[in-house]
Formats: structure tokens, sequence, C-alpha cells
């Protein structure tokens, strides 16, 4: 961890501070998303992105590539309706982000299933799923799945498997190609991006913020678990916690060994299979463990038995940036104007909506629907 110099701007005076117009601290998947519609709704804008180092714990490169919209806000109305917003952009984003970084993401939009191993678990999962149909109007679709049905969809499921929920506007994407052709198109089109650059302080000017000697007029922390830190700096209550998520990889499949993703197993674009699902609260270890990669393991062959004759080839573990409800935080500085914060753990699944209907509430320009739902999701629902 180091902290970045400015060495262009390093004898600024005020006068000077219009040197950018945003800062974005995070050059994860929540800030290039972020500095991608900023730069797509308002071209002239001089945007910076400061990124941490490669060493860092980064949700973005130990993602699991699901745009999933199960269960996402079944006890919170807002990111119901939020996530599932997020998930019908994606067709357009997806197709605009390639035509304009050249890289095919993967994107795919087949539906999901979620599998229950016994009858109160697809009790309990048909619950939640009936809350989220009411909380969207019926907008989010879903189906219950006996045991036969889900047979028809996914054949060859282990005895234990009691039943699944489909659902038609789940996703996936690979997520570093998504992270890559952001960064790819953010550069294009004229976005500054500054690496190995840990912000350690953010200073108020009289007409913007100086993070490490970068100024701008505005600023947005999307710098993941660092949030809460930098956050402070601010007048904002930004609370977050590692939540450790780890994750297998096997050797390739014949195509269509999984004919649609889940929260547990989803088949990449190459044909291997990438299995995960664990929630861990281990602090800052990131580390993969053997007890649990067998969990996962034996919980993945539960589902489809035939998954026990391919090779692991890769595991790792990864920290996801978790708010006390699991929901994001979009959080307006009510002490220093151009100053927001975003907490947020579902980097792809709302890619679409952080460069869509969020860019335009940063840049104060949302319609009353989005910007009603975008803060409903503020800090207010944490006692402080």
């Amino acid at each position: 961890m180091g902290t970045c110099k400015n060495e262009l701007l390093v004898n600024l005076v005020d006068q000077q501070l219009d040197h950018y117009d945003w800062i974005i601290v995070g050059g994860g998947l929540v800030g290039a998303s972020i500095a991608y519609g900023l730069i797509q709704k308002k071209p002239h804008l001089r945007i910076l992105v400061l990124d941490g180092e490669d060493t860092d714990h980064r949700a973005s490169v130990g993602n699991f590539g699901l745009i999933w919209v199960q269960g996402k806000g079944f006890d919170f109305p807002a990111y119901a309706k939020w996530s599932l917003k997020g998930a019908d952009l994606w067709p357009n984003f997806a197709n605009q982000l390639s035509q304009t970084s050249h890289i095919d993401i993967a994107y795919e939009r087949r539906g999901g299933l979620e599998f229950a191993l016994n009858q109160r678990h697809l009790k309990a999962l048909s619950e939640e799923m009936a809350a989220m149909s009411h909380h969207t109007q019926g907008d989010f679709q879903y189906t219950v799945l006996d045991r036969n049905a889900a047979l028809d969809m996914q054949p060859g499921l282990g005895e234990s498997v009691a039943g699944a929920i489909y659902s038609p506007q789940d996703g996936q994407v690979n997520p570093l190609y998504l992270l890559a052709a952001l960064h790819k198109a953010n550069q294009l089109l004229g976005v500054k991006y500054q690496p190995r650059c840990v912000v350690k302080r953010i200073e108020v000017l009289a007409q913007g913020f100086d993070a490490d000697g970068f100024v701008a007029k505005k600023i947005v922390l999307c710098a993941g678990l660092d949030n809460e830190r930098l956050g402070k700096q601010l007048g904002m209550h930004l609370p977050v916690n590692p939540v450790k998520g780890q994750m297998l990889i096997t050797q390739r499949a014949t195509p269509g060994t999984l004919k649609y993703a889940s929260p547990q197993m989803r088949q990449t674009g190459d044909g291997t299979i990438q299995i995960g699902g664990s929630h861990e609260h281990s602090g800052l270890d990131d580390r993969s463990s053997l007890d649990v990669m067998q969990t996962i393991a034996q919980e993945a062959v539960a589902v489809l038995p035939e998954l026990a004759q391919l090779q692991l080839v890769r595991s790792w573990g990864a920290l996801r940036v978790m708010s006390p409800d699991g929901a994001p935080i979009y959080q307006r500085s009510q002490n220093h104007k151009g100053a927001f914060g975003v907490c947020c753990h579902s980097g792809v699944t709302l890619a679409a909506a952080h460069a869509g209907p969020l860019s335009s509430w940063l840049l104060d320009d949302s319609n009353e629907d989005y910007k009603l739902l975008i803060e409903a999701m503020n800090n207010d629902r944490f006692t402080v």
C-alpha cells in the first residue's frame, strides 16, 4: 500500500481548482461504471479515476459474474426495484459498451436457476420471490419448479434437489472482460486514469476537493472497503465490512453441461465450471481454505453429480464489500457539496444502473422515480 503523488498538480492554487470536474476514488467495477456513465452523458467533463494497488483487496477481480435479480431486496423494496431495473438496462448497456471498447464481454441473459436441496429451502425461496414480485408490482418474473420441472430444465440433478426457482431476468457476463471493457472505453472517451494511487487524505477546499494532490470540483468515493475511512473525512457515514467468498474453477466441461447460471455455479464461455457460494466473516483474510473449498465442491456435486468427474484447476478467495443490510449505499455528503459515497457489492448486476440512472443522479439530472429509488438507499437507514 502506498500513497499517490501528482507531480503535475503539486503547485495548484485555489483558482486552478477546475483542473478536473470529477475525481472517482476507486477503479473497480463500481468506479469504472460511474466514470463511464458520466463521460457518456457529458463528453466535455474532465474526469480522473484514482485506482489502488494491484495487491489491494479487490472485489472486482474476484467477482462471480452473475447479473442476478433473484432474492435481492426481498426485504428492501427499493433494492428489489433497483436490482430489476439494473438487470433490464443491461442489454443496451452491454451492446453499447462492447461497441465502444471493441471487447466482447460475453454477456448473456438466458435466465437463472436457484436450486433448493430440500422442501423447506424451496418454500423459503418461494416466499422471497413472492415478496420481490410484490415490491416490483409484478415486474419481477419467476417460476417455482418442483423436482421434475427442474430436471426438465437441468438434466442430471442430484437426488437431493427438491426443486428450483427460475427467473428469465437473470444473466451472466465475464467480469474480467467487463472491467477491461469499462477501462478501455473510458480511456477512449477521455477519462484519465491514475493507477497505484491509494488515497490517504482528502481535503475540502473552497471550491472543491484535494485527494492527495489531485484536485477536482466534485468527488465520488468508490473505494470499496476503504470507503468507511475516506467517508469520515467528508462527513459521510459509510459502514462496510468484508465478507469473503471462495471460488473454484474446474477443467473445461462439455458445452451446455450447465444450462443456466445459478448462485452456486455457472459455466463460463470457455467451458470451465465456476463454483462458489461461500459467505465468511474472516476480516481481511482473502486466502482460500481447504475446508471451505471442500464444502462448496460437495454442495455443487449434490446439485449436479457429474461435476465430480471434473478436475479442479484453480481456486481463490475475494472480499465482498457489504453494508450492514447487504444493500447498496448511495450517499450525498450533507456537509460538503459535491462529495458522494457509493458502497455496493453487486458491481456486476448494477453496472448498467450505475452507468445509467446513478450517474444522472450524480449530475442532478435523474428522473423523479430513479431519484426516489436511489435516495431510499442512503445511510439514513443505519444508526450512527
